[in-house]
Formats: C-alpha cells, structure tokens, sequence
C-alpha cells in the first residue's frame, strides 16, 4: 500500500527517500533527496515517492529523477525485471508455438535506445536485467532510430522490443517502450508496441519487484554490430516502391534536421543509397544532443521548432524540407508555398499531417492495388484519405489512436496518423517510420518534377478530388494533469449544443475503449482527447467547404469555438 505521505517531515517520507538513496546508483539522485530532506520540501517529495509510475500501452514516459515516479536506473531495472518474468512465464505456459522454429529457447529480446540524458544506461541496466532472468539479450551498438528497433524486432525473429526513448518530449524526461514479436502474438501484432491485456500482465509482474533490487549479469548478452541499421536500409529500400528517375532523384535539393536527435546519420545514409545526392542538413542540429540546445521543445510541429530548417531552405532555394523529431519514427514535411516562386526567392509552408498522409496515402494507392492490402488511419486524423479510397476497391480502416491500433489493420499496406506518423512499409516496420517516410515523400517530389509540377500541386489536385479539407489542432498543455481529467468530465456534461454558428448533429462519447469525444457537425467535426505522451489536451479540427479558402475561413471560425467550448469548460465550477 502507498504510504500517505501527510506532512512535509512525515518520518515515513523521508525514510522512503532514504531508502532510496541507499539502492539508486545516481550519485546525483542521492543529493537531490538530501536537499529536499533538509528543506524540508514535502512537496516534492511527494510527488516521487507517493505511488508508483503507471506502465501502460505506451510504457514509461515521465520526468528523469529518484523516487519511484520518475525515470531513473531503479524503475527501470524493476521494469525490465518485470518484462522478463512476462515473458519467461508466458512462453512456459502452452500452447505457444512459433513459426520460426524456437520453441524451446529463452525469450530473445532487442533493446534499444536513443541519445537522451541516461538511456544508455537504461539500456544496458535492461541487457543485464533480462540476461539475469535467463533471456537473450541483443543490445544496439549505439543509439539509433525508434523504427530501426521496431524493424530489428521482426527481422531477428525477437518475443519482444525495448526502445529506450521520449521521443519529442522535453529534455527533462525519457522513456521505455515494449514492443512485442515472435512466439508473443501473431502477425498483425508482430514488432507492434503492446496493448490490453499485456500492459496489465507486465505491470502485474513489475509490482513483484517493488521492494527488491534485481540481480544484474555482468556479461552475456550480445551487442549487435552495424549491421542492425545496413538490414534496416537495405529492408527499406527494397520494400518501397521507389520509381522516379535517378536523375531527377539527384537534382531534387533537400534540407533536413534531426533536432538534435538520433536521425541524422541514418537518413543522410537512406538518401544516399536511393540516389538523392543533393542533400544539406541543419548543421547545428545534426548531430544527438540531449539537451535540444536550438529549441523549445524538439518536436517539429511546435512554434519556432523548423525555423533553422526554413531558413536554410531559403538560403539554398530547396525543394523540398525534410525533419524528424529525435527518435526519427515522425516526419514532418516542408515545400515552396508557391509552385512559380523562382528558387533564389521561394518562401516555404510545413504541410500538415494529413496533408502529408494524403499525399502517401494517393501515392501508395497502386501499390495497395496491386498487392490488395487495407490502409488505415486514427480517429484522430482527416477523412481525405477515407475519401480518396472511397472510389477505389482498397479498403480502409478507422482505428483508436496510436500506432499499437493501426498496425494491427489485417493485410496492412499504409497507415497514418496526424501527429506526423507514417508507416510506409509494414512488412519491415509495423509502426510509424520517419526514414522510409522520408524516402517516399521525397521519391514522390523527384517522380513529379520529372513531370514538371510539384507536391503543392498534387496537394491542391487532391483536395479538389476529395473535397477542399482544412484541418487543424489546438493543445493545451497543463502541469496538474488532473485538470485533463476535470475538462474531459466536464465536456461530457455539458456538451454544446452548436459551434461556430453550426449545430451538433451528433456527440461520440469512445468511452470505455478510449478517453475521446468527438462533436459532430454537417462538413466538419471536432474531437477532443487527452495525449498519451505529454501532459496536454489535444483538439482535432476538421472542415470542408466548396474552395480550399473557405475550408480554412471555417476552420478558423470553428477554432475559436473550440477554444471558448475549452474556456467554458475550465471555468465551471467542479
């Protein structure tokens, strides 16, 4: 039971800090508790150690730091303790039968890990751990892309993935994700991040170790070579349905970031296997740096994030702008907002999302033809692409939020989600991958100029197809995540009647399967749902109209609704 830490010199609170001290390997950790010990901060000592962190569907994610709700070598050696036990018990009990043909082995695990504060750490901690508990072990020899990890999960026949990562979050925090393959699910699940009831059985198995150190081998496990990322490339490469000219690949300019993030290299290798020659990085933000010294936040969809990237773009008259967050499973896209703009002139516009999908999604749409596979995408994202496939014999797929759901689809060929995810090739990588999107949209960009136009001009021929769309999102990010909570109770309560002038013909509650509401309006809609990464409300605005302007005009009058409906909400009283 969580002690009920009452008072900021609770002698149980500061023997639960002491405890800590003695077991956590942090020497900084150490003086961080005696600081908050002799200050007499209970505050802050609360928030460490009164509960536990919560292990769900996307694994850990918080604040690095001592105490058992914060990400330090502790938690994550009782997680990866806990994984272990999953594993070995699950595969202990039959039936579980591979068709790989490894029955009777100890579960083989892929660890791997990005260039954040401590996940190096994290990541060997975790190869000691399993190896302890009688798994296989394979570690990467460095840090490396998220997708590379989801990619090695499938090729290397693994039960399960760990990628120690925080993606985008900010410097301060880092994270723990678990893939599962192999003998541990079927093929739609194989090298895809876990869901119910898996969270569940490992948290189950993680409490076991609440009150204990595990033991660590000293050696034993493998450290894979460079030969985990030439497989992924050459994977890639071969999976995509690469088709502009060679020519036209080297003339297309790229500018490309990696916001301090694990990226770079690996992209500058993909684009140069595949012919793009002409290729120019943000040099101040190529190489991993755990501290994202050029940004605010390292996710490009946030303000000032792609403002190096823009202006290198301009400076070279590029053709096409390419960025990662810093794990490289997301993509964010830029072009010239002008297709007659002259290059020593040209300014630039990031797509959206969904602009982005629906461009893959046309691209890709032979293909699914061709080889009769399914597309999918989220609750959370447009329904252009719904409606491009409508008129074809490809069939698509709404899903929950998140890649653990879009890449279960049956017979999957493409998925996307607005938040700038990609899966361009499930048979390599059955999660979002920044790289191979990158590989495609920029092979899309040299097939069209090899025809003289451009993406932007694909883009306004697409909405014409399917109905000028605008779509947009407002995040509200909060420091007590209770306040989601209050908001989305409160929303339910008192859903409106109109927004924007326009009623609600209909209000979709996805409760129990998903915390989301979505409002529904003739030609736009609105749905409204906590992140499962960051502490942040997220609303996703959709709007159609009869010209592409006034699908924006819509979109902003029906964004300032929202952002009243949201106001409204905080306002009331509990």
């Amino acid at each position: 039971m969580t002690p009920d830490f009452a008072a900021p010199t609770d002698p149980a609170l500061i023997h639960a800090a002491r405890a800590w001290m003695d077991i956590d390997p942090n020497p900084e950790h150490a003086r961080i508790l005696e600081d908050e010990i002799s200050r007499g901060d209970g505050k802050a000592l609360r928030e460490r150690f009164a509960g536990t962190l919560s292990f769900g569907t996307a694994g850990l994610r918080a604040e690095l730091g001592p105490g058992p709700r914060r990400m330090n070598r502790v938690v994550v050696r009782r997680t990866a303790a806990g994984i272990a036990d999953y594993l070995l018990a699950a595969l202990n009990t039959p039936p579980h039968t591979s068709p790989h043909a490894r029955e009777h082995t100890p579960p083989r695990i892929v660890i791997g890990y990005d260039a954040r504060h401590g996940s190096a750490d994290f990541a060997e901690d975790s190869a000691a751990v399993v190896t302890a508990a009688g798994c296989e072990a394979l570690l990467f020899p460095g840090p490396l892309p998220t997708p590379v990890l989801a990619a090695a999960v499938r090729r290397l026949d693994a039960d399960a993935g760990i990628m120690v990562t925080a993606s985008h979050n900010p410097p301060r925090d880092n994270g723990y994700k678990v893939y599962l393959g192999a003998r541990m699910t079927d093929e739609h699940g194989r090298g895809v991040q876990i869901t119910a009831p898996s969270d569940a059985e490992i948290t189950a198995h993680i409490a076991r170790h609440a009150a204990t150190m595990p033991e660590l081998a000293a050696s034993g496990w493998t450290v894979l070579d460079d030969a985990v990322v030439t497989d992924y490339l050459h994977e890639v490469l071969t999976a995509l349905p690469l088709n502009a000219p060679t020519t036209d690949r080297a003339g297309l300019r790229l500018v490309s970031t990696a916001l301090h993030g694990v990226g770079g290299a690996v992209l500058a290798e993909a684009l140069q296997r595949a012919g793009f020659t002409d290729h120019h990085v943000v040099v101040e933000q190529q190489q991993p740096d755990p501290d994202f010294p050029t940004v605010a936040f390292p996710n490009p969809e946030e303000p000032g994030a792609m403002d190096a990237a823009l202006e290198l773009a301009a400076h070279l008259g590029a053709d096409l702008i390419i960025a990662h967050d810093p794990d490289a499973d997301r993509l964010a896209v830029g072009i010239p907002d002008s297709a007659t703009s002259t290059p020593e002139h040209r300014r630039y516009r990031m797509l959206t999302g969904d602009e982005v999908g629906l461009l893959l999604g046309h691209r890709l749409l032979p293909e699914l033809q061709r080889t009769h596979t399914t597309a999918a995408s989220s609750i959370v994202s447009s329904s252009m692409l719904e409606r491009l496939l409508a008129g074809t014999d490809v069939e698509h797929h709404r899903t929950l939020t998140g890649f653990k759901w879009i890449a279960r689809t049956p017979a999957l060929g493409y998925g996307y989600e607005e938040a700038l995810g990609y899966c361009v090739a499930p048979e390599v990588v059955r999660d979002k991958d920044g790289i191979a999107a990158a590989l495609l949209i920029a092979d899309t960009a040299a097939a069209l100029a090899a025809r003289g136009s451009t993406l932007g001009e694909e883009l306004d021929g697409l909405q014409a197809q399917v109905g000028p769309t605008a779509t947009g999102q407002i995040s509200l990010r909060v420091t007590d995540l209770s306040q989601i909570g209050t908001l989305m109770t409160r929303l339910r309560a008192t859903a409106p009647a109109t927004l924007a002038g326009a009623p609600v013909l209909d209000v979709i509650d996805f409760l129990p399967d998903t915390d989301a509401l979505t409002f529904q309006l003739d030609g736009a809609r609105v749905m409204v749902r906590p992140s499962g990464t960051e502490p942040k409300l997220k609303c996703y605005l959709e709007a159609v109209a009869g010209t592409v302007p006034d699908a924006h005009h819509r979109l902003q009058k029906l964004t300032a609704a929202v952002r009243e409906m949201i106001d409204d909400a905080g306002r009331l009283e509990a």
